[in-house]
């Protein structure tokens, strides 16, 4: 299998990122990398442009530095509400996921965010406050505050006094009875 060296003009995942010289398989440049304006074969003509698409990617890259630094200051003082649907008992009906967390920035703050820089061990499950890390650039990290609230108001119960263990046990006895199916003999033939 051939393989030519070839410029990259923009960021291919899993390739390079633009003004990097790479080699690839000659028929996934020609038929892919080429036609798709993502590459260019590498010539003493091309080499004179590598300059240019070395400054154009050193600009995009501070841009985007500057613009998640900005972000990451204005997320830390945000406070993101999110209403959940709960039981009876308070327990969440299914978990917040990081996609869920992004639909609801967007929402609530017009903040569009990959699910990809949200990073969450786990989906959270608890109602409460949350501190959610981002990883906005891969030298820019914040710290996101969810609350994760219930949309069913909680049923207010007055304060009863302490039972009895007395009384308690002889309750779940009789509900241990009540619950039981009463067993009887057959009739003997």
């Amino acid at each position: 299998m051939s393989k030519i060296e070839v410029i990259l003009t923009h960021n291919v995942v899993g390739l390079g990122a633009e003004s990097d010289h790479v080699k690839v398989a000659a028929g996934y440049a020609r038929n892919y990398l080429y036609p798709q304006g993502l590459a260019i074969p590498l010539t003493a003509a091309n080499k004179r442009q590598l300059e240019v698409l070395r400054q154009r990617r050193a600009e995009r890259e501070a841009h985007e530095y500057n613009s998640m630094a900005e972000l990451a200051k204005s997320v830390g003082k945000l406070l993101l509400v999110l209403k959940v649907k709960t039981g009876e008992d308070g327990k969440m009906f299914g978990s917040i996921t990081s996609g869920s967390i992004a639909d609801e920035l967007k929402q609530q703050f017009e903040i569009v965010l990959d699910k990809k820089k949200i990073h969450l061990e786990q989906p959270l499950r608890g109602m409460g406050n949350h501190e959610i890390e981002l990883r906005l650039h891969p030298e820019v990290n914040a710290t996101l505050n969810v609350r994760i609230e219930s949309t069913n108001p909680a049923a207010q119960q007055p304060e009863a006094p302490a039972p009895d263990p007395k009384a308690a046990a002889a309750a779940a006895e009789d509900r241990h009875r009540k619950g039981r199916p009463v067993r009887r003999s057959r009739p003997e033939k």
